[in-house]
């Protein structure tokens, strides 16, 4: 009658089996969290000395810089050229680039670029989930995508506009970003607990084609980009994830990363550039939002159908 109880005076072999499971449980949740997970608070952690990766700028670039050049004298030898637009192209790419940094050169302008993408990076994280994102250093590059195999095409087009172009259009560059953040564990309670993750993501490879759409007498004065779902897209990630104890370039990390990049430029497939001096930003704003309308009606026409 004694031997059914779970806990008696002599041992048996199921309380052996018991405190053998939670001895187990124990040391798994201590490494977790003493090793792995941060629990300190936040303006605690961040007076800790701590690893962020950095970018080798100089290197970068002067290897890109030399294969742009070959890429660009093989572009010369073909029959076909789109050197005029590669050209208009990088222009364009160089005035971004110095607009970011308020059109100042050297650390001060790095330091300005910086800012404007920790600001816009805070933006647009998912405040439940992320920490402050902190961003260490950034390179936006020294190139700008290339164009090659130009093509008329007449598919999708309007009728007041029949013919569009298509081109190839393969873009590496060195445009990169350091940054660390900590994943927020919110059970069983509100911020809980915290995995530090540092990180730098580089761009290696995008390449894909590209419909450039004239604008229509009808409709506001837009050039429209629309780039297919299937482009390849190819980012290199350094990682160290976890407090004391780090876990270095974990490949879930990367498959993430690279997974939430391509699904943004995905669900902006067409992008719309607005003519200056012949058209608004806020009209196109709403012929965009009448046709994504238009859309949400003709769908919930064909599933009451």
């Amino acid at each position: 009658m004694g031997s059914n109880y779970l806990f008696s005076i002599q041992p048996t072999f199921t309380q052996g089996l018991v405190l053998g499971q939670l001895s187990i449980f124990f040391l798994l949740a201590l490494i977790l969290k003493y090793l792995f997970i941060d629990t300190s608070l936040p303006h605690a952690t961040a007076s800790k000395a701590a690893y962020h990766p950095g970018i080798d700028t100089e290197a970068n670039r002067s290897l890109h810089q030399q294969r742009a050049q070959a890429e660009q004298r093989d572009g010369q030898k073909g029959a076909e050229s789109a050197e005029w637009f590669n050209m208009l192209l990088q222009q364009i790419a160089e005035v971004y680039r110095s607009k970011l940094r308020d059109d100042l050169f050297g650390p001060e302008g790095d330091e300005i670029a910086r800012r404007k993408v920790e600001a816009y990076a805070n933006r647009m994280r998912p405040a439940g989930f992320l920490d402050h994102i902190k961003v260490h250093s950034v390179d936006l590059g020294v190139s700008a995508p290339r164009l090659s195999n130009a093509r008329l095409s007449s598919e999708n087009a309007h009728p007041e506009s029949p013919m569009s172009a298509e081109f190839d259009v393969k873009y590496t560059d060195t445009i990169s970003v350091a940054l660390s953040t900590s994943y927020l564990f919110n059970y069983p309670m509100a911020s809980f607990a915290r995995l530090p993750v540092s990180l730098t993501i580089s761009l290696s490879l995008f390449e894909s084609s590209i419909l450039l759409t004239p604008p229509s007498p009808t409709s506001p004065a837009v050039l429209t980009l629309t780039i297919p779902q299937d482009f390849t897209l190819d980012l290199k990630t350094t990682s160290l994830m976890g407090s004391r104890a780090k876990l270095a370039d974990v490949p879930k990390l990367h498959e993430l990363i690279q997974h939430q990049v391509r699904r943004v430029l995905a669900s902006k497939a067409v992008w719309k550039v607005v003519l200056p001096g012949l058209g608004s930003v806020a009209a196109v704003k709403e012929e965009i939002r009448e046709e994504m309308q238009g859309k949400h009606e003709h769908a919930d026409a064909q599933i009451a159908s």
